[in-house]
């Protein structure tokens, strides 16, 4: 029987940055997995997707070269290579996930792990093989699947999740997608700019609905433009896959309505991986498909901690990793800092990127907080104008006391952008000290500056 001080279940973004941390502290440390390392966001989400959207953004601007003087023509696009190059780069990163496991002295045990107690685990070794491993501490770290519903079920064929669509390399020439969060939206820009006639589907009024209206809206402007159609605020929706083709129907303005594709993306959410690794055995209490946690990531269960997707929203990579440090920090005995789950950026890498921290304007209204508005448009800001990048804005909601309650940007580098605001709003600060800093002109970042100079009616150059 191997024993470990720490072992974590599951080698994702979360696990693999748990494990690491856990080994800088002293312990010796084993990871869990049966698929490759690195998880879903480096094999088949985070890192691929973000690969196929340069392709997409790469036809996007080919086509604005000769207004820079540049006359070329697009002879041929090729989804297939596209695909093809995502998977390399997944496959080329995961290798330098490894080389951190060894750099770290981390045992990998390849294999499929059952909690057999709160300190010990059975693992299915890839081979078939059987071992135990015991653990001072566990850190449960395994992710997501995907969440159906009646109607909307994968079936891998003509109804795909995003973890298959990343792998067709012969593009279908129509999809319907059902959902309008950062995935659906996602592989939409792709396909579309890749000459695939894309149709979505969302019950909440617009796209990525979590985000600002004012976000949503901005991007639902472009999607026209790029003749993406979209069924927003619709009902009853239904997909089924016909063998040649696939149906979907809908009640859209209170009439029911048909529409026919060669295929369908639901991407309706997710729901934590809680099924067959022992939790009830252990009683690992769960909540709507998550494991229940406290803010250092602590189950009921001593000595067994959940961090990343299974513990629950948001169900983002950087949250993973960061709940992963406070986790190995606290078994290890000092005292992490709460994670504030309103200072966790969302990002979304279409184009126009959408980015945002803390509140929406919709949020702080129901809440009743008071509240100003700067929102300067990126086509009034030179270096934009410059760069032939003028779609979008920067918006901020600033408190009564010159605190950021909230930020909001749309453009073309919007997920660059918001770390500036992450760092403000986790610092405490207050639009005083933005005042006090200067920003580099002519840049886009110089526009972040001044929409909060804009909410305290103070703008110098709009």
């Amino acid at each position: 029987m191997k024993k470990f001080d720490v072992v974590v279940l599951g080698a994702g973004p979360g696990g693999y940055v748990a494990a690491i941390r856990a080994s800088q502290l002293g312990k010796k440390v084993a990871i869990i997995e049966m698929d490759k390392l690195g998880g879903v966001c480096l094999n088949r989400g985070c890192i691929p997707t973000k690969a196929l959207l340069k392709s997409a953004h790469s036809v996007h601007e080919v086509s604005s070269f000769k207004d820079l003087g540049i006359n070329v023509d697009v002879k041929s696009l090729d989804g297939g290579q596209a695909v093809r190059r995502a998977a390399s780069i997944s496959n080329r990163i995961s290798k330098g996930v490894s080389f951190l496991m060894k750099k770290n002295k981390i045992e990998v045990i390849e294999g499929k792990g059952t909690l057999a107690s709160s300190q010990s685990i059975n693992v299915v070794l890839k081979d078939g093989k059987k071992e135990k491993v015991d653990a001072t501490d566990i850190i449960i770290a395994s992710g997501a699947g995907y969440r159906t519903f009646p109607g909307l079920e994968h079936d891998n064929k003509r109804l795909v999740g995003a973890w298959e669509a990343l792998a067709i390399e012969k593009l279908p020439k129509s999809v319907g997608i059902i959902g309008a969060g950062a995935i659906g939206v996602e592989f939409a820009y792709f396909w579309n700019a890749f000459g695939v006639d894309v149709h979505i589907f969302e019950m909440m009024p617009n796209l990525l609905p979590i985000e600002d209206t004012d976000s949503s809206v901005e991007l639902e402007k472009a999607y026209k433009k790029y003749g993406i159609k979209m069924s927003l605020g619709v009902d009853k929706v239904q997909a089924k896959n016909n063998g040649p083709d696939v149906t979907i129907t809908c009640v859209e303005k209170g009439k029911e309505t048909k529409h026919q594709f060669e295929m369908g993306l639901i991407a309706v959410g997710m729901t934590g991986n809680i099924d067959n690794i022992g939790l009830e055995k252990v009683g690992v209490q769960t909540d709507r498909g998550f494991i229940k946690v406290n803010e250092s990531f602590q189950t009921n269960v001593p000595h067994v901690y959940a961090i990343g997707d299974v513990s629950g929203p948001p169900l983002l990579a950087h949250a993973a990793s960061h709940e992963g440090v406070i986790a190995a920090e606290h078994l290890s005995g000092l005292k992490p800092h709460p994670l504030d789950k309103m200072n966790i950026p969302g990002c979304t890498y279409c184009q126009p990127q959408v980015a945002s921290v803390g509140y929406t304007e919709r949020g702080l209204k129901e809440k009743g907080i008071k509240y100003s508005v700067g929102k300067l448009p990126f086509m009034a800001n030179g270096k934009a104008v410059a760069s032939n990048e003028k779609e979008g804005f920067v918006k901020v909601l600033m408190g009564e006391h010159g605190e950021m309650l909230g930020a909001h940007i749309v453009g073309t580098n919007a997920t660059e952008l918001i770390h500036e605001y992450t760092l403000f709003r986790a610092m405490e600060g207050i639009d005083e000290e933005i005042f006090a800093t200067v920003h580099p002109h002519p840049t886009l970042g110089e526009w972040l500056g001044e929409t909060v100079m804009a909410a305290k009616g103070r703008s110098l150059n709009f």
